[in-house]
């Protein structure tokens, strides 16, 4: 099950954090595994409206700008001083230099950073986090960021991340149940390239990877999400919705 926590693109807006989701499935003895794909500015407060924080199992940032990453300083004071006690540490997976990017984020001595409270990974091919399997493929953004397959129960997400058109995303979407794509530029502007997607390109990639839904997220408050659907849908005929903060989609 996948929970839209914030969908912003850029920034948060009016009407929702920045980057997070959450991922939910149970394995084999019914245990309940969580993960949050990105933990941009302003999220960890609308995490608490769908779970307690202190149950998610693994973290994984596709790349380290702030609004996908930034509020892991606030999940860290709260795993450090909680009144109950800290709780037992989790992974933290991310590009090269993770642990040096969060430190510096909370103004923290590198060591041991935010070490005592998260078990940091840098990407390196495929892992596992419980019953979930994880793929993370090189996208083109101006700093290393990671898109991510995700598999579970015979079902595949793909997150997108940040990205421009690149032959990685397109792997990562490949025969997608859902596609969770970013749409942060319209198209017919003067776009910089290399940094993000229109939502012609976002429907492309679904429509090329023969994904069987596409959900745009990480619109910019300044655009119309309305018009950046009506983009997507010239390029993909298949299901397209926009994601919404609380939105639940099951796969």
């Amino acid at each position: 099950m996948l929970t839209v926590v914030g969908c912003s693109g850029s920034y948060p807006g009016p009407d929702s954090p920045a980057s997070c989701y959450l991922l939910e499935t149970d394995d084999a003895d019914g245990r309940t595994w969580r993960v949050l794909l990105d933990l941009g500015n302003g999220a960890l407060g609308a995490l608490h409206r769908h779970v307690d924080p202190l149950t998610v199992d693994a973290v994984l940032l596709s790349h380290l700008h702030a609004d996908h990453c930034l509020d892991l300083c606030g999940y860290y004071v709260m795993r450090k001083y909680h009144p109950q006690g800290p709780p037992p540490q989790i992974p933290v997976h991310g590009p090269s230099g993770v642990a040096e990017r969060m430190a510096r984020a909370y103004d923290l001595d590198p060591d041991p950073g935010m070490g005592e409270e998260f078990d940091f990974r840098e990407y390196d091919g495929a892992f596992t986090v419980g019953p979930f399997e994880v793929q993370p493929v090189r996208v083109e953004h101006p700093v290393e960021a990671y898109a991510l397959r995700i598999a579970a129960g015979g079902a595949v997400l793909a997150y997108s991340g940040d990205t421009a058109a690149c032959e990685g995303v397109d792997r990562v979407a490949a025969g997608a149940d859902l596609l969770l794509c970013e749409a942060s530029f319209r198209d017919g502007d003067d776009n910089p390239p290399g940094i993000h997607l229109t939502g012609v390109e976002a429907g492309r990639v679904a429509a090329d990877g023969g994904s069987g839904r596409l959900v745009l997220t990480h619109v910019p408050p300044w655009f119309d999400p309305d018009a950046m659907l009506g983009e997507a849908r010239t390029t993909f005929e298949g299901p397209i919705e926009l994601a919404t903060p609380g939105a639940v989609y099951e796969l």
